[in-house]
């Protein structure tokens, strides 16, 4: 797991990556440290990475379009301040966690158990998304359901809009909230935009949505997603 760690106090930025390294499962972590939040999107346009530790407030500056910004890559995005007012807040645009300072190992092994497939303990209420160099915020409760796309997804809208996000879905998932399900390899839809779910020849399943559009459901899916609609 590749992760960065943009933190401008140089000895808890050190204990951050000693906790990580002690309490991973494997212990296998490929960690960087940035001091300020320009070096690492420098880094972040020229390498992959799969978390990103981020402090809220870096040399002074109060750090949340920073993390707004964040929250729009493919990567998770994981808060580390002491200004744990701000947690809700963070949450809502789209952070995995957010560990108040001071940390210690046990607040860490929860971090790793939430990047490892955990959901977020306060789901988003928007997903950042960048476009035409600019972040916008997509409110999630217009999110009809997410398609798979490549290595990115489409945010599909209620009113049939279209968002790139450059999250895959099972990371879109782990901060979504309750209410979505994965039906399929390639979607997660809103439970509640679902309004039957039709058998097709070869014992094929469908969700057919409110608006009448038809999605496929995966064979090892559906009995978990007709526990969540009820009707098993």
């Amino acid at each position: 797991m590749r992760i960065f760690i943009v933190e401008d106090e140089p000895v808890i930025a050190q204990r951050l990556e000693r906790l990580l390294r002690a309490e991973a499962p494997d212990g296998r972590l490929d960690i960087d440290r940035y001091a300020t939040f320009e070096a690492a999107q420098h880094a972040l346009a020229e390498d992959k990475v799969d978390v990103v530790f981020l402090d809220l407030n870096l040399n002074g500056k109060d750090g949340f379009d920073l993390v707004k910004n964040a929250v729009s890559g493919a990567f998770h995005t994981v808060v580390v301040s002491a200004h744990t007012e701000r947690a809700i807040e963070a949450f809502e645009i789209g952070v995995l966690d957010f560990v108040g300072k001071p940390f210690n190992a046990a607040r860490i092994r929860n971090t790793l158990d939430r990047i490892n497939g955990a959901r977020a303990s306060h789901p988003a209420a928007t997903l950042a998304v960048r476009s035409a160099g600019r972040v916008d915020l997509v409110p999630v409760a217009e999110l009809a359901y997410v398609r798979a796309a490549g290595s990115y997804a489409e945010l599909i809208l209620r009113n049939g809009t279209v968002h790139i996000h450059s999250k895959s879905l099972e990371k879109l998932l782990s901060i979504l909230p309750a209410s979505f399900e994965r039906i399929h390899r390639s979607y997660l839809v809103r439970l509640d935009n679902i309004a039957q779910v039709r058998v097709r020849e070869g014992s094929r399943y469908t969700a057919v949505l409110t608006t009448g559009e038809k999605l496929p459901i995966g064979r090892t899916r559906v009995e978990a997603v007709k526990r969540r609609l009820g009707n098993a």
